[in-house]
């Protein structure tokens, strides 16, 4: 299975990420650290998912929406800050991406999958897992994407790279 827009779709993620300057996110909503953190922790259960397809066993996938923000604060603290996770970020998507080239055949093995987007997108069935990654792709990762566009304008364009 091809990665290229997996690929295509976290770099403009990761980019935005060093672009820095975050402001306050608005009230209920996730912080830069927090959205980035969550995608660390899918970018794990995408994988986990990704190679019981690939050995042919059993798995459901249940997406992270739901995680609790106290969750992803130790996730923040873990890897010292929004630095620390882009780091991991780029290391989890390579993850990912380098077994979905792997699925071959495979990808649309079917998994029971649960997703919550919004009130956009929910899914309760199984589903051909590479459908379930192309909502990763083109549902999910541009998602995070504008909330961290919408937190950079928060804070003023003001750019402080990550490194």
């Amino acid at each position: 299975m091809d990665s290229g827009g997996l690929r295509r779709a976290y770099e403009e993620l990761l980019a935005e990420v060093a672009a820095g300057g975050f402001g306050p996110p608005p009230a209920g909503h996730l912080s830069a650290e927090q959205i980035v953190a969550h995608l660390v922790a899918n970018d794990e259960l995408m994988s986990e998912a990704t190679e019981a397809v690939l050995v042919g066993s059993p798995f459901a996938y249940y997406d992270l929406e739901s995680v609790h923000r106290g969750e992803l604060d130790a996730l923040v603290v873990e890897y010292g800050g929004l630095a620390g996770l882009a780091v991991r970020l780029r290391a989890t998507s390579g993850g990912l991406c380098a077994l979905v080239e792997r699925l071959g055949p495979t990808a649309d093995t079917p998994v029971e999958t649960h997703l919550r987007e919004g009130f956009d997108l929910r899914v309760d069935e199984p589903l051909p897992w590479s459908r379930t990654l192309d909502l990763h792709t083109r549902v999910h990762l541009p998602k995070h994407l504008a909330q961290l566009r919408m937190l950079r304008a928060a804070g003023g364009g003001v750019v402080a790279p990550v490194r």
